[in-house]
């Protein structure tokens, strides 16, 4: 195992962990923005009218995506697992 294996399944991992994570990080902001600019145009300054769209709408998000982010973290954990006789020696 060299350098080069071990930079390349790092990258794999982040690039894996940041497309399971985009799902909900993109909502949450886009739900996020809404809210922000609704308590903007209203004047209303309450925390639960913030928190509880964004709260529904990741659940949403999740509930959406979960077979697809299932889907990619089994290929991948599959694909690492196919590795590691090559990895070894």
């Amino acid at each position: 195992m060299t350098d080069t294996h071990i930079i390349a399944i790092a990258f794999d991992v982040l690039q894996v962990s940041a497309k399971l994570a985009a799902p909900a990080l993109v909502t949450a902001l886009v739900v996020g923005f809404a809210v922000s600019m609704f308590q903007a145009a209203t004047q209303i300054q309450e925390f639960t009218l913030a928190f509880v769209p964004k709260v529904i709408g990741v659940a949403a998000a999740l509930i959406a995506s979960g077979s697809w982010m299932l889907n990619t973290i089994i290929t991948f954990t599959q694909d690492l697992f196919r590795q590691i006789p090559s990895l070894l020696g």
